[in-house]
């Protein structure tokens, strides 16, 4: 039961005709579930389709008081209705389907997905969600392990892309689950190296994207940190352990330090409480400063850990705009933004007949340094002339 909200027999009547019943049984895609009674009321809501359809929803005995997060939770209920609508009448149309594979978590906000980088670049290939396209969406919030079933989910649907965002792991457990479907990846540091695609020129197969160069930039990031603080003797970096490119993000970052003649302590965490476990010890270490590893996981623990950074008064350097915009210190990376554009300009052109194996793997070619002074502050850090002169961002 959601609170005092109780829905029962909850029936979509696609142009007419009944497709689908969203009753407490219900189960796969859709994630909707109804088992409620109430007293015998009665609602029903038409909504008009930007596209040539019309659908009713019919809820039996239903029961809405007027507290406002039991109407939210409502709206949610209704909005993810329509969506399901809206693939019934893609499939009815022969609309194209497109399916988005996440290591992310989904967005407090659902109306966020459809201001999304991506979506952006659809349009300016003339797709538009609900008018000549629709999406579903698959997140494995975090968790690794989810993806090749959640990829193998999407084949099943027959959607006629997937794009995948959060690095290689997505797009390889994509890959292993369709030879056939065309599929756009983000991120990942080395797709030739990591088996994604034969070459960035000619990327062969089914699979094209972009690369976001993040394992890379490891030594630059250690470089900045030790320019905010230069009597740091000791640099941590924190690593997820189940991402299959950390070693490699460890060698790199360990060398960058070595030629600088610093300690090295690397701090393993792929759970909420080992991040905090990981942030406890940085005192008994010394740690002048931390560098957060480029991590999917990481990047949905983005809140915690710019948290404990303040609290341990440690000063952190990220990888994404987002950490520093979100009360971080400083954060150096790719613009992954103008990527997922770019990528969904991709996904047009190929589902307008374009061959994946005829898209060249793109690489970024701009990258954010961003400062957040509030934060400085905080910690007690001058910010050197240097990194300001730099910086693309400075938020005060």
């Amino acid at each position: 039961m959601i609170g005092k909200t109780r829905i029962e027999g909850l029936t979509l009547l696609f142009n007419g005709r009944p497709r689908a019943n969203l009753g407490a049984n219900r189960q796969g895609p859709l994630h909707l579930q109804s088992a409620y009674r109430t007293r015998p009321d009665y609602r029903q809501t038409t909504v008009e389709h930007a596209g040539p359809c019309c659908f009713v929803l019919v809820f039996s005995r239903l029961s809405l008081h007027e507290d406002g997060m039991h109407r939210r939770r409502f709206i949610a209920l209704l909005g993810t209705t329509i969506t399901a609508a809206r693939t019934l009448h893609a499939q009815d149309k022969a609309m194209p389907i497109i399916g988005y594979l996440s290591v992310f978590s989904p967005p407090a906000n659902p109306s966020d997905l459809a201001r999304g980088y991506v979506r952006q670049g659809l349009s300016e290939t003339g797709l538009i969600e609900g008018r000549n396209m629709v999406t579903e969406y698959r997140w494995a919030e975090g968790h690794y392990d989810r993806l090749p079933a959640l990829a193998a989910d999407l084949v099943s649907r027959k959607v006629d892309l997937i794009v995948t965002l959060g690095g290689s792991l997505p797009a390889l457990a994509a890959k292993n689950a369709t030879s056939t479907i065309p599929i756009v990846f983000i991120g990942g540091g080395d797709p030739v190296g990591f088996g994604l695609v034969t070459s960035l020129a000619r990327p062969g197969g089914n699979l094209t994207g972009f690369s976001n160069f993040s394992i890379e930039l490891m030594p630059k990031r250690l470089e900045l940190l030790c320019e905010l603080v230069p009597r740091a003797t000791m640099i941590a970096l924190l690593a997820n352990p189940e991402n299959d490119r950390t070693e490699q993000q460890i060698r790199l970052t360990q060398e960058a330090a070595r030629a600088k003649g610093l300690q090295f302590s690397v701090l393993k965490a792929a759970t909420e409480g080992e991040i905090d476990t990981a942030f406890a010890s940085l005192e008994q270490l010394q740690a002048g400063g931390l560098v957060v590893q480029a991590d999917p996981f990481f990047i949905t623990r983005r809140g915690q850990l710019v948290a404990l950074a303040l609290r341990y008064a440690v000063p952190a350097i990220y990888e994404l705009r987002g950490f520093a915009v979100g009360g971080g210190l400083i954060s150096y990376g790719p613009d992954n933004d103008a990527l997922a554009r770019q990528a969904g300009v991709y996904a047009g052109r190929i589902l307008k007949g374009a061959k994946p194996a005829d898209l060249p793997v793109q690489q970024p070619t701009t990258f954010q340094l961003v400062v957040n002074l509030d934060a400085a502050r905080a910690l007690g850090i001058t910010v050197p002339p240097s990194i300001l002169a730099h910086a693309d961002e400075v938020i005060e």
